[in-house]
């Protein structure tokens, strides 16, 4: 059973990821609107053809975002704790997603429903600077993946993820790993193994 007092202590950390202070009565609300999800590993937070409704926050657990294309699974994102998992296109647009959420590995997430932080934003200016927040790193993750695989090489598209977002490497599955870094697993072996070789040198 979460408590209140957890979903207090998540909404605060949301708001201490994005460089916002909230009131006492706002960060109440928030909490209040978080919807706690204990979730297993292959459980679909977003299906293809769903609108989606809500952003999810990662609190634990590992979350894939893909697509199908020719049957073959594309990996759009991978996200972990302290993540947000926005299906960006439909949750904008509320049009059907072509992008699928899933859990790669069991955890918790809480749902922060799209309607509900509307509804809070057209009463109080917090949640309006909260969303804007939520939304401006979002589109900059986008522009800077797609930047990433225009400009970079196999090598330093591994080596800035192993970098920055290790976790993504360490613990998700290689040929989503690939997809997701846009190359062969074969490739991605081979880059593995040519960096470690370079740090053992070291």
């Amino acid at each position: 059973m979460i408590t209140y007092e957890q979903k207090r202590d998540v909404a605060r950390e949301i708001c201490r990821n994005y460089g916002i202070t909230l009131s006492v009565e706002a960060l109440k609300a928030f909490a209040n609107i978080l919807m706690p999800m204990k979730v297993l590993k292959g459980r679909e937070l977003v299906s293809e053809g769903d609108v989606c409704k809500n952003i999810f926050y990662v609190e634990r657990g590992l979350v894939l975002q893909y697509y199908k294309k020719n049957n073959v699974t594309v990996t759009e994102h991978i996200s972990h704790e302290g993540d947000m998992v926005i299906c960006i296109e439909s949750y904008f647009l509320q049009e059907p997603s072509k992008i699928i959420a899933t859990m790669i590995e069991p955890g918790l997430v809480y749902a922060i429903p799209r309607d509900t932080l509307q509804m809070l934003a057209s009463q109080s200016f917090e949640f309006c600077k909260l969303i804007f927040a939520i939304d401006e790193r979002s589109l900059i993750i986008s522009q800077r993946k797609a930047d990433i695989l225009r400009f970079e090489t196999a090598k330093e598209r591994y080596v800035r993820t192993l970098k920055e977002n290790p976790e993504i490497i360490r613990r998700a599955p290689l040929h989503h790993v690939a997809s997701f870094l846009q190359m062969t697993p074969e490739t991605l072996s081979r880059v593995r193994a040519q960096v470690s070789e370079e740090e053992g040198d070291l």
